[in-house]
Formats: structure tokens, sequence, C-alpha cells
């Protein structure tokens, strides 16, 4: 974790340390297990999630750290594959509580009265967060009202309808993170269509579960379609070389439980693993010759055996391989070991 991602991360906590304060464990306990199990399902619920008070801070308690990382790692991904972009917008739609957001600032830090390319005493990034759900806004807004975060704190919190409706101002990024599973089908569509023509890159995360992978999977094909470029975790755009109904693709995040997440919904380890799907899509040009190529992503999480790791990749020509890495390959062994689920393959071993 990067000295910016642990500061956010840290700051993330701070906020949401004392939420639960009030609200009995087992009323908390409860709304989690509701909102556990809407994520999870199968049925669009076409409606918010989250209903009131007590629902938006048993959510943001449980499940607002998870997506952060989430959202972190896939943007990381983003940040790798466009190393001297940097959004000076960012557009998180359907954002509930802010968790993307604080995400994009782990990646992307803003100092106070600094531009995001980096001038002194610039604007900051314009962020706006929209979602249906007042008592998630309101919340979010309480959150990053004390925070030294930059992103979170200047954020405009705005309510809309999220749907086939809505229209959406133009932004360098857009963020929709968990928020297909709410819609129906058309409106998943129109949605994804909608940010397509609104962002100059988009990322999309949804839950690492089978069908949480075939909704990135039609979003990804409509961002295709309309004009932009994966850039994540796909190192090429063309077609999922995954047969749909056999494997799905997800990655996973490590989550720190503090002991606000542990009074939540219980359990001993200090950590949990969030799995999670995604694409990233960009509209701008590819990276300079500079920028190290993508040629494939790790897909399963590597096999450490004795004298080889095995890596399962998603290939730019070659679909889904598995490579032995040896130890008498030297720097690339060494490098094998230290690669992770999720992780660009090769990397620069110079």
């Amino acid at each position: 974790m990067n000295d910016a991602t642990h500061s956010t991360a840290e700051a993330l906590r701070a906020a949401l340390a004392g939420l639960l304060d009030g609200l009995p464990p087992s009323q908390a306990a409860q709304a989690v297990d509701r909102l556990i199990a809407n994520y999870r399902g199968t049925t669009p619920t076409d409606a918010p999630l989250l209903r009131d008070r007590s629902d938006v801070a048993a959510y943001a308690a449980y499940r607002m750290p998870a997506t952060f990382e989430a959202v972190r790692a896939a943007l990381e991904a983003l940040a790798d594959a466009a190393p001297y972009w940097e959004p000076a917008s960012q557009l998180d739609v359907g954002g509930g509580t802010g968790a993307a957001v604080w995400a994009a600032e782990a990646v992307w830090e803003q100092q106070p009265g600094t531009a995001p390319d980096g001038s002194e005493g610039g604007t900051p990034r314009t962020t706006t967060v929209l979602d249906w759900a007042a008592p998630a806004l309101d919340l979010g807004r309480e959150l990053a009202a004390g925070s030294h975060a930059v992103g979170p704190r200047t954020a405009e919190w705005r309510r809309a309808r999220i749907g086939g409706a809505l229209k959406l101002p133009e932004a360098d990024l857009v963020t929709v993170s968990y928020v297909l599973k709410e819609l129906t089908e058309r409106d998943r569509a129109a949605l994804v269509d909608e940010t397509a023509r609104a962002g100059q890159a988009v990322v999309i995360v949804e839950p690492g579960t089978p069908d949480g992978y075939l909704r990135i999977i039609e979003a990804r094909d409509q961002l295709i379609a309309a004009g932009l470029r994966v850039v994540a975790p796909c190192p090429h755009s063309g077609r999922c070389p995954i047969e749909q109904g056999t494997d799905w693709c997800h990655f996973a995040a490590r989550v720190s439980r503090s002991s606000l997440h542990r009074q939540v919904k219980g359990g001993s380890l200090p950590y949990e693993d969030e799995k999670f799907s995604y694409v990233a899509a960009v509209r701008f040009d590819a990276p300079p010759v500079d920028a190290l190529p993508v040629t494939a992503r790790v897909i399963r999480k590597p096999q450490i055996r004795k004298g080889q790791v095995l890596l399962d990749l998603c290939t730019v020509d070659d679909g889904l391989l598995r490579t032995i890495v040896a130890k008498r390959q030297g720097p690339l062994y060494r490098a094998a070991r230290d690669t992770a689920w999720g992780d660009a393959w090769p990397p620069d071993t110079d």
C-alpha cells in the first residue's frame, strides 16, 4: 500500500469511527444481513437499497471499507495503464456514501490548494456524487466533512434517480460501483451508455460473483461499442476468452477489519477478502511509448511451489494461458513470487 492509499484509508477509518454509537448491534446486524442478501441476490430491486439512517450506518460500517478497497484496486489498474493521466473531475454514479471518491483520493491524492496537475494554488479535482438515497448522501457528506481528504471533503453530494433516464454531466472519470445490480436490464444498459458518453474514463465495479461478472461483460461490450478502449483488467478489447457458464473473471482485495467492522458482523480474523469484478475503459489515446505495455493479466491467485510459480493469465494473443516461471529464470522468478492476483504480467524487471 502506497503512502497516499494508507493515508486515505486511515482517514476513512477515522471518519467511520463511532458511526454506530447509539445503534443497537442487533439492529445493525439485521440491516447488514438484509443488505448482503440484496447484493448477492439475482433479482434487481429497481429501488434504493439504503432506506434510512440505520441502513446507511450499517452499510458504511460494514461495506464501505470493502467497496473502497475494490474500487481502489480497479483505479490503481487504470492509473498503471495510463501513468501520465490524472482526472481533473470525477462523477460517482450511485455513489452512496462516497467510497469511490475516497478510492480516487487514495490513487490520485490531492494536497489542499493543489490542482490535479500538481500546480500550487490550483483548483482541486471537481467531484460529484449522485445517488437516489438521501440518507446515504447525508452520511457521505458527514463522513467527509471533518476529513483532511480533499476529494471527499470538497465533493458535491447530489440526489438523483439512478436509472435509464439519468443524464450525466461530462467528467474525466466516471465511477459506477456496486450499482448495476440494483437496476433493471433496460436501465442498466441505458446507464452504461450514458457513462460512455459522459466519461473520458469509465470504471465499473460489481461483486465478484458469476452474475456480477456477467453484468461487467455486458457493460464492457457496451463501452467498446461506444468507442472506448479497455485498459483493465483485460489486456485487450477483444472478446473475453472465458466461456460463459464455465468460469468467471474476478479478483480479490484485502480489507482490514476494524473493531467497528467486527461489531457489525462478528468474526475474529483481522481481515477479509473482497471479491469483485470490474472493467476500466478510456476514450483518450494509448499511454506514451515509454509506458510498459500490459500483455497479460494474472486472473487467479499465483501458485507458489518449490522452485517455480504457476501463473494463470489472460493474454493479448493467446487467450487464457498458464505459464510456469522457474527459479532458473532469476529476476523473472523473483518477480513472479511477488506477483499478486490481478497484477499485470510481465513486470518491469530492469
